[in-house]
Order: C-alpha cells, then sequence, then structure tokens
C-alpha cells in the first residue's frame, strides 16, 4: 500500500512538473522577427552610386540601408553637377521614400579631434538642419567622420536627441574577401551579435570594392539566412535594442488568456521602432493577440508564437487554445 501511495506521489510529481513545463512563458525576442542575429548595412560620404547601385540591389533582396552624408557635398537638383561624384538632394529624399535611412555624418566631415566643440556643434547642427529641410526626415542617428571619437562633450553633443551614433562598425570593402564576408555572417548567426558593416565607394573612391559583385553575392547568401538574419537599418536595430533593453512587461494569466502589459519610459517620439513578443506554447496550441482592440499578426513557429507589438501601447490579450 505504501508503495502505491508513493509511485502515485511521484506520478502526480511528475504530471505538475511535466504542466509546469508547457506553461507559456512570454519575453521580448532578442532582435526583431525573433531572428538570430542582425545587420546593418552603413555607407559613408553620400557618393552617386549609392543611389545609382547600392540602394537599387539592396531593394532587390527587400533590404534598406543607412546613409551618412555630408551635407555640403551633396548636389542641387540640376543637370549640371558641380560634383559628379555626389548625390543630389532629389535623389536622397527618394531614397528616404523608399525606407533607406539618410542621417548625420557632419556638414563638412568635421574630425571631432582637429576642431573646437563649438565649430563641431556647428558642424553637426547644420547638417541636422539641412538634411530635414531638404530630404523631410530628421536625421536620428550619426557616424563620426574619420571614425574619430574623441571629446566628451562634443560626443555627448553627437548624442544629443538621437536613438544612437555608430560606436562600432566592420568595413566590407575592399579588403574583404568573399570568405572574410561567409566568416562574419557565420560568426553573427553563431555569437547572436549585431553586425553593423560600413564603406563607402563601390568602384571608385575610399576602400571600394572596384567589382561590387562580390557585395552582391553577399547579400545573396544573407538572403538566403534571412530566416536566422534580421537585415535592418542602424536607427531601426539600435532602437530595437534600446527598447528591449527598456522595457517591462507585467504579465497576468487567466484560464487560456495572457494579459500583458508593456512599460517603456524611453521617448517615444525618438524610439518608434515596434518589439517582437515571444510566446512559448505546448506542441498544437494555437495563438491569437490583440493590443488596444487590435488585431496582431501571429507567426506559429515550433513551440511557440511570435508577433510584433508597440511598446508605447497598451495592454496585449494574447489568447491560447
Amino acid at each position: 500500500m505504501y508503495r502505491k501511495f508513493v509511485s502515485l506521489v511521484s506520478f502526480l510529481v511528475g504530471l505538475c512538473s511535466m504542466v509546469y513545463a508547457i506553461e507559456p512563458r512570454v519575453y521580448v525576442a532578442k532582435y526583431k522577427g525573433d531572428k538570430a542575429c542582425a545587420i546593418s548595412y552603413t555607407f559613408d560620404d553620400g557618393l552617386a552610386e549609392h543611389y545609382t547601385l547600392v540602394a537599387p540591389q539592396l531593394e532587390c533582396c527587400g533590404f534598406r540601408g543607412t546613409f551618412f552624408i555630408n551635407g555640403s557635398k551633396i548636389n542641387e537638383d540640376t543637370a549640371h553637377r558641380r560634383d559628379t561624384t555626389r548625390m543630389t538632394w532629389g535623389e536622397l529624399k527618394e531614397m528616404a521614400q523608399r525606407g533607406h535611412e539618410i542621417s548625420n555624418h557632419g556638414w563638412a566631415h568635421r574630425n571631432l579631434a582637429k576642431f573646437p566643440l563649438e565649430v563641431i556643434k556647428e558642424d553637426i547642427r547644420r547638417n541636422d538642419s539641412v538634411i530635414y529641410a531638404r530630404v523631410g526626415v530628421m536625421p536620428r542617428t550619426y557616424a563620426y567622420p574619420n571614425n574619430t571619437k574623441e571629446g566628451e562633450e562634443a560626443m555627448a553633443f553627437a548624442a544629443q536627441g538621437r536613438v544612437g551614433t555608430r560606436l562600432e562598425q566592420r568595413s566590407v570593402g575592399s579588403k574583404r574577401s568573399a570568405r572574410d564576408l561567409e566568416n562574419w555572417m557565420n560568426t553573427l548567426i553563431r555569437t547572436g551579435d549585431w553586425g553593423v558593416g560600413m564603406t563607402h565607394g563601390l568602384t571608385y573612391g575610399f576602400d571600394a570594392f572596384r567589382d561590387p559583385q562580390r557585395l552582391w553575392e553577399h547579400w545573396d547568401r544573407v538572403k538566403a539566412n534571412e530566416d536566422k538574419i534580421w537585415v535592418g537599418t542602424f536607427r531601426e536595430v539600435i532602437s530595437y535594442i534600446k527598447e528591449r533593453e527598456a522595457i517591462r512587461l507585467v504579465v497576468k494569466e487567466k484560464k487560456h488568456k495572457l494579459y500583458v502589459l508593456p512599460q517603456l519610459e524611453l521617448d517615444k517620439e525618438l524610439f518608434v521602432e515596434p518589439l517582437t513578443l515571444v510566446v512559448t506554447v505546448a506542441e498544437g496550441q494555437k495563438v491569437t493577440a490583440k493590443q488596444d482592440g487590435k488585431k496582431l499578426s501571429v507567426h506559429q513557429q515550433v513551440g511557440k508564437a511570435v508577433f510584433d507589438f508597440d511598446p508605447f501601447g497598451g495592454r496585449i490579450l494574447v489568447t491560447i487554445r
């Protein structure tokens, strides 16, 4: 009799453990879409072939890039260009309308280590103003000219009113072989990191590929791994990361429903990137979700359901059947 009792208790404990193991768990994915890693491709100085070559090729893959420009070098929208190696304001505006990020690399590319603070401030302010006036978007990121990050006051000013500045990047230009680019991609997938690629020219200029086919083939391989890689603009990815790190989820459960209240205290005028919520479920369970009464698009995967939500929005209702 005692052995039967012990066996029954063991069975019940095991059953409880099994039920506990399949209880839904809610968390914000590390990257959008619950991808394993993220990559942003950034291009400096506003070269003409960023418009003619880079942006169209990115779009063929369904990607968008970040283009850090120097306003003093951009051409007016006239038949005659004073510098045929640079884009026009009209081209930049068109790229922004197609989803690319146009952002601040200094009006005249002033190196933070070589100019007084007030000169640096004016270089940054002027470029913000002209990009907003001519492209129609306020730059919310910044790339340091010559990659020089010196002077606490200058760096603090560069970061004001932005979601982030480009502190680290990896050259994807002429010095990188096809094998280098392949290894970089695979390493990011394995480590779950965010890679920020940077280059200037494709067929001319500093760090140019000469033959851009190497970059096109790299993007084809990234596209083939898009189930693992989120390719987003610099602003999108850094916004997502900072929102994810700052958000708090208040979760309550009642029968087959989860009530998730997101709480985020960042500036919602700056941080506008949706976050991805992951709900782990048992095999065969189906999930629907609404936020503020609006149905959210849920993607069912093995053992979990994934959907994007507004981190500044109201309560999310998750129903599990």
